[in-house]
């Protein structure tokens, strides 16, 4: 699961006083997206659609939380999230992201997306497709009771 405030990607989608660029034409969101996301990315009418990418980009670290790569660099251009059947997202891995799933052992990934009140949320799961030796999921020991949200 992950979440991206809107404001994250207006940010993004800025132009740069110092270059001249055009909204949408940073180079840091070219590194983020594929060309066929950010072609996706648009409105209608052809401008940057600033609650599609915020989805996307969480969809992107949601799906990459699932992989289990904790402590790497994100491989964001092979993961990634489109329109499948009936407009649903769906997602394709490529490259490093793909190598990472098969030795997760992480089958087809599915992933939900919803733009609410400034933020994007989205949640990707998989089912597992061979077994896998135990890795530890975390150094910190799993606590026997609840710990507060404060500590």
């Amino acid at each position: 699961m992950d979440l991206v405030p809107l404001s994250r990607v207006r940010a993004l989608l800025a132009p740069d006083p110092g270059t001249g660029t055009e909204p949408g034409a940073g180079p840091l969101l070219a590194r983020l997206l594929s060309a066929a996301e950010l072609v996706a990315s648009r409105t209608p009418g052809g401008a940057p659609d600033p609650s599609g990418i915020a989805g996307r980009l969480a969809a992107k670290e949601a799906v990459f939380k699932l992989l289990g790569s904790v402590g790497k660099p994100v491989p964001w251009q092979g993961i990634e999230v489109l329109r499948g059947p009936g407009g649903r997202p769906g997602v394709r891995l490529s490259g490093r992201a793909a190598e990472l799933a098969r030795t997760a052992g992480i089958g087809p990934i599915d992933v939900s997306i919803s733009h609410d009140a400034g933020f994007a949320i989205a949640v990707a799961a998989a089912t597992a497709t061979a077994s896998v030796p135990d890795r530890p999921v975390s150094d910190r020991p799993v606590p026997d009771r609840p710990v507060p949200l404060d500590q």
